[in-house]
């Protein structure tokens, strides 16, 4: 199955002292465990610029990249707002404003920047009240909610479950032995190879190269690509479930 592939934002939740409302941004394939390696130090595996600094508590992360490359670039562009040519006009930091608070104004500007912008990700909030991002996120990126940490769980994709489907495209007729990306809806039978049907959902845009979403050529019910991908392949996604004991999670208290 495909990892996932997670970009998360640490808050600390230190009462006082210099640690206090410092952020930190972070690639990981695993939210919940990683969390409490920052939070156990760097014996334990957190990262230097954690490491007695918390307690840190996880804003959110941004999942559903296709590589550990497109992460990382996403990583170090939130880290590195004005070093970064992905954003042509970075936003400066406001007088008095919170780290957090910045980093939020960032978020939604990468992700309406190229090479993100056409990407099927995903926003995993995890604060039962979560601030309201001043820039909306492009129309095709979810936002979840989720209280506490999730667990991992694997999705088996419908293309698993039957092997490698040798059944015809409903649109270019052949039958080969790849697979079929497949309407979710019960009663629509919509079957087509990824290629033909991204063709289809890239006539009204020839110029780019990967699709957001489109109508399904069976029941017209619109799609969005990053689902039917993940639904053919599976990913490993957040499972609702409260964290364990031993995940050090802090109700926020800290200004946004």
């Amino acid at each position: 199955w495909p990892p996932m592939r997670a970009v998360y934002l640490l808050r600390s939740a230190a009462p006082g002292g210099p640690a206090r409302g410092r952020t930190y941004v972070g690639f990981t394939v695993d939210p919940r465990r990683r969390l409490r390696q920052h939070n156990g130090g760097r014996r334990r595996g957190g990262a230097r610029r954690t490491s007695g600094r918390g307690p840190w508590e996880m804003e959110l992360f941004v999942h559903g990249f296709p590589s550990d490359v497109a992460a990382l670039r996403f990583e170090w562009a939130w880290q590195h707002p004005n070093s970064s040519h992905h954003l042509l006009t970075p936003p400066l930091r406001r007088q008095r404003e919170q780290p957090i608070s910045f980093a939020l104004r960032l978020l939604p500007r990468l992700l309406r920047a190229p090479p993100w912008s056409r990407l099927p990700l995903k926003i995993r909030w995890l604060r039962p009240l979560h601030p309201t991002l001043e820039l909306a996120p492009p129309p095709h990126v979810v936002e979840e909610e989720g209280v506490g940490l999730p667990r991992l769980k694997r999705k088996k994709g419908r293309s698993q479950e039957m092997g490698m489907s040798k059944a015809p495209c409903c649109l270019c007729q052949e039958a080969e032995a790849t697979p079929l990306l497949r309407c979710p809806r019960p009663l629509c039978s919509m079957a087509a190879h990824p290629p033909c049907l991204a063709r289809l959902f890239l006539a009204q845009e020839p110029l780019q190269l990967l699709p957001v979403g489109g109508a399904c050529p069976g029941c017209h019910t619109h799609l969005l690509w990053g689902d039917l991908i993940r639904r053919c392949l599976g990913e490993a996604e957040p499972e609702e479930e409260w964290a364990e004991t031993d995940d050090v999670i802090i109700p926020s208290s800290a200004p946004t």
